[in-house]
């Protein structure tokens, strides 16, 4: 579960390294998000001459996280880091490649582009 000022990697080639929650999306009281939830995010840290620059403020769709979560079926998935995808407006990824592994559910929440890039989906 991750909240506000959580520091977060960046698994795409967008150009940033570090961001840090800003502000969970889906509703005025929530604290926390999870595996396949949208997050306002700043860029802290950014490589140079990349597509972001640091102090930018986008949206992300978190695709790992250390905390993890439990499927239907009673398996528990856990993650070694929690990790972001920079996303657009519409909820495609601004970058064209996806590193690590990624977890199935999102997939099923619907964004199958990010699914598809990925290298591995768990």
């Amino acid at each position: 579960m991750l909240q506000e000022l959580s520091r977060l990697n960046v698994a795409d080639n967008t150009g940033a390294k570090i961001v840090g929650v800003i502000r969970n999306l889906g509703g005025s009281v929530k604290k926390t998000s999870n595996i396949g939830d949208i997050v306002v995010v700043s860029v802290k840290k950014a490589i140079p001459n990349g597509m972001l620059k640091e102090g930018q403020v986008v949206k992300a769709l978190i695709v790992r996280s250390t905390y993890g979560l439990r499927r239907k079926n009673g398996t528990h998935i856990k993650f070694d880091d929690n990790a972001v995808v920079i996303i657009k407006e519409d909820g495609t990824p601004r970058g064209t490649r996806v590193f690590g592994p990624i977890a199935r559910e999102i997939r099923e929440k619907g964004y199958l582009k990010i699914a598809s890039l990925a290298q591995e989906v768990l």
